[in-house]
């Protein structure tokens, strides 16, 4: 194999025309040296005319998996004359698909969303969610249409349809959304263990149907493009934007999920949902994983609420990562990361992998950084947002960040295939980020609004919510403060500093016991303790660090008081629920 040696070209600015000239073609060079180099300067290799006698494809066969895309010239010919209308379809405007990846964006454009000046200027009511509506940035969505799945491939729409019946109509509603490729900010879910399965079962459906369609579009589209460089060896891929359909590694899809027992749940339903067979050996592997009987049919814990015994049934594990990948035939579990199409996640696991930080079985050193599989993803879906932020927020974070960047090593990907957008490193303005919560917290709209930054435009939920107080039902005496505060970012001082000054000393002054301090995070808890100690005050703490004994000691204390006050965080009330 020899290497590419690059011509120069000159290169047009963005938004100006550029005139078509017959691209020069590459110079071999026989010395072949594994570099990050030919990624790096992929922005000139991109205008070399290609040689059409042996085309890479983006996706690589597995040594146990031989019905992948890579099919033989007679098969993709009677692909392509069978699917002729479908091909017809490919390239209409009205596939939300097609019409999403093919948009150039202008210099205005990209600065618009660098400043993030977009502002939510339109609104439409929400179905079925009380009291809430959507509000959203760029051009409106159209009302609903005749038939929502009008861009699904035939072969998905007929197993939805069969499997779903009756309830695909329900399902239409978000999948209809997420099928406008915006950035999605749903914080107002039903989740399961909320009582809301019927609505938490839609709305992962939905999702689920739209992540399918997007693998399947992608695939389709490099199968009959391959099909038609085998057919005429003669096609100038460079002079046909049509053949640019690639990215720089195969993942198009991302899951972030909490717990195992989560992603058992959408998995199951993501095999159900996919009209392919699935292979019995990854399913083995998956189900000694991930557990083999449905969590609902495990014994409730009577002592803890009804919420608590259906969230934390089954492997509550938080780390988890692995990769699904589709064949024409099957679905395979566990595939190389690089020949998957869908990634599941924790947000912890993808930071190890993205630090290097797991270590090898053999050396028993850390592995080598290798993130590059994230750099072509194009829909991100983090649900139960609620409960990933009682595990570690910042983790997500980073995750987030780390997607669509340039790879650091050559993959197998022709890179005169690859998209335009990727190489002109915008396609963070090009994915699609769902975040789907039974709550909205500060720090989930500080991440829609500074790490979501799709061309297309942004949609939340908004909901006025009616309040909890009328629910209590022990007459108690509740008295509310309020603390002035400068800015968002002198918020904790301002808070900390009132409860010094104002709180604390009435709290010292009273003879009664039983004050519970709840600490909302685990750097408001640490300065709390601090504060604490320096006044030797009677306090008792129970937090996520804390050990069983402590903990059965400081709930002793408590409840006979021995201790006048107990400090408690809120994540480890989420994962306990101890009674004090």
């Amino acid at each position: 194999m020899a290497k590419l040696k690059l011509v120069p070209s000159t290169d047009t600015p963005r938004g100006q025309k550029r005139r078509r000239e017959k691209p020069q073609r590459p110079v071999l060079d026989d010395d072949l040296r594994d570099s990050s180099a030919g990624i790096i300067a992929v922005k000139a290799v991109r205008r070399e005319k290609p040689s059409n006698e042996s085309p890479q494809v983006l996706h690589q066969n597995d040594d146990d998996d031989s019905d992948d895309c890579n099919v033989s010239s007679e098969d993709e010919a009677h692909y392509m004359i069978s699917n002729k209308s479908d091909a017809l379809d490919e390239m209409e405007s009205s596939c939300s698909f097609q019409r999403h990846v093919t948009h150039v964006l202008a210099n205005d454009e990209v600065n618009a969303l660098v400043n993030q000046k977009s502002k939510f200027k339109w609104e439409m009511p929400a179905e079925d969610i009380p009291k809430s509506k959507w509000v959203g940035t760029g051009e409106k969505i159209k009302g609903a249409s005749d038939d929502p799945f009008v861009d699904v491939k035939g072969k998905l729409k007929d197993h939805w349809q069969k499997i779903l019946s009756d309830d695909l109509n329900y399902r239409s509603r978000f999948f209809s959304l997420c099928n406008s490729y915006r950035d999605i900010m749903h914080c107002n879910k039903k989740p399961f263990y909320l009582k809301g399965s019927k609505v938490d079962s839609s709305t992962m459906d939905a999702y689920l149907m739209h992540a399918l369609s997007h693998v399947h579009r992608t695939r389709d589209v490099v199968i009959k493009n391959d099909a038609k460089l085998r057919n005429d060896a003669n096609t100038d891929v460079m002079e046909d934007d049509s053949y640019r359909d690639q990215g720089f590694t195969r993942p198009k899809v991302l899951f972030l999920l909490p717990l195992k027992s989560i992603a058992r749940r959408i998995v199951k339903r993501l095999i159900q949902l996919s009209p392919l067979t699935q292979k019995d050996n990854s399913m083995g592997q998956f189900k000694k994983e991930f557990g083999e009987s449905d969590d609902e049919l495990e014994e409730p814990n009577s002592s803890k609420p009804t919420d608590f015994n259906l969230l934390f049934a089954g492997d509550v594990e938080d780390h988890f990562l692995f990769g699904i990948k589709f064949t024409k035939k099957s679905v395979k579990l566990y595939s190389n990361f690089y020949a998957s199409d869908i990634i599941v996640a924790s947000p912890l696991a993808l930071k190890l992998k993205i630090d290097g930080g797991e270590v090898t079985k053999k050396k028993g050193r850390p592995k080598e950084n290798d993130s590059d599989f994230l750099s072509s993803i194009e829909i991100v879906v983090v649900d139960y947002a609620d409960v990933i932020s009682m595990q570690n927020w910042s983790h997500l974070h980073a995750v987030l960040e780390q997607l669509n960047h340039l790879p650091s090593k050559e993959h197998v990907t022709n890179v005169m295939r690859i998209r335009p957008w990727y190489l002109d490193e915008q396609a963070r303005y090009y994915r699609q980020t769902i975040i789907l919560s039974s709550y909205l917290t500060p720090e989930m709209n500080a991440l829609f609004n500074g790490s979501c930054l799709n061309y297309e435009g942004k949609v939340k939920l908004a909901t006025e919510f009616t309040g909890v107080l009328p629910k209590i039902q022990l007459e108690i005496r509740q008295v509310y403060e309020r603390f002035d505060a400068s800015s968002i970012g002198e918020l904790d001082d301002a808070r900390f500093e009132y409860f010094c000054t104002k709180v604390y000393p009435k709290i010292q002054e009273s003879d009664e016991g039983g004050v519970l301090l709840f600490a909302s995070s685990y750097f408001e808890y640490i300065r709390l303790s601090s504060f604490l100690k320096s006044q030797d005050a009677s306090f008792c703490r129970i937090g996520e660090a804390t050990s069983q004994q402590d903990i059965s000691r400081a709930r002793l204390w408590f409840f006979e008081g021995q201790k006048k006050i107990l400090l408690y965080s809120e994540r480890s009330h989420f994962f306990h629920r101890y009674k004090v």
